[in-house]
């Protein structure tokens, strides 16, 4: 799968930029905004465990555990196959459509973490499909008949839409960072004002990983949050649990 933005996409970039030309993102703000009914309030990425075993104990060690991710993770992952989505749609290109796809949806290191993909991203194409259809989903749906991942749905969505990748990953990676932050607030327990202090802190990273993740080859994915994939395969079986994964 080729990995440079298509050089269409590029020149209609640099036009709208010259022209002063902004795109209307108010639908990523209403797709990644906790109100969406994707239910990414009762999953944790692991990080119910993490704090169990004391890894995560304060607003310090939190910040660096979500910057750790955002970097090595899942979250960087899970950028790279919305790029890719996102790219594979906007191009026509609906073989690397499926292949991005079938890719995500088995790309998990444990049970968990492929529900927590697979079941929002189940739940955002069934919102997007009923609230905000646009013709380029169906290509989705003609390229893939699995289940979708979350990144690829967003990205999907994103392409379908005309929206430009980079808000995209922002916003997403924002709106991921925002729930595992909020997971930590509750469970911790940390107030709202560490809280929001964490997610400024990650700011700088999620502008850094946007732009990094655009020209990384699917045959590059992978991740070293080693710890963040044992917490999400202890989740499984801890005794209580407020998050499913």
């Amino acid at each position: 799968m080729s990995t440079a933005i298509d050089t269409t996409m590029a020149i209609a970039d640099g036009e709208a930029a010259a022209s002063g030309a902004s795109p209307d993102l108010l639908p990523l703000f209403v797709w990644l905004s906790p109100a969406y009914p994707v239910g990414a309030f009762a999953y944790s990425h692991g990080l119910e465990w993490a704090v169990e075993i004391q890894d995560i104990r304060d607003a310090s060690s939190l910040l660096s555990w979500v910057q750790d991710l955002l970097n090595h993770g899942g979250p960087f992952a899970d950028a790279v196959l919305l790029a890719h989505a996102w790219r594979a749609l906007s191009n026509g290109r609906d073989d690397d459509l499926t292949e991005v796809a079938e890719l995500a949806a088995a790309f998990s290191p444990s049970r968990e973490r492929q529900m927590e993909t697979l079941n929002q991203g189940d739940a955002f194409m069934a919102a997007t499909r009923a609230a905000w259809p646009a013709p380029g989903l169906d290509r989705l749906t003609a390229a893939w008949d699995g289940r979708v991942a979350y990144p690829v749905a967003v990205g999907t969505t994103a392409a379908a839409h005309g929206l430009p990748l980079r808000p995209t990953l922002v916003a997403f990676l924002t709106a991921v960072a925002a729930n595992l932050v909020s997971s930590a607030v509750r469970l911790v327990p940390l107030g709202q004002t560490d809280g929001n202090r964490v997610l400024a802190g990650c700011a700088a990273t999620i502008r850094e990983v946007a732009t990094k993740v655009v020209d990384v080859p699917l045959e590059r994915l992978g991740g070293a949050a080693l710890r963040s994939d044992i917490a999400s395969m202890r989740h499984e079986t801890q005794y209580t649990r407020l998050f499913r994964s």
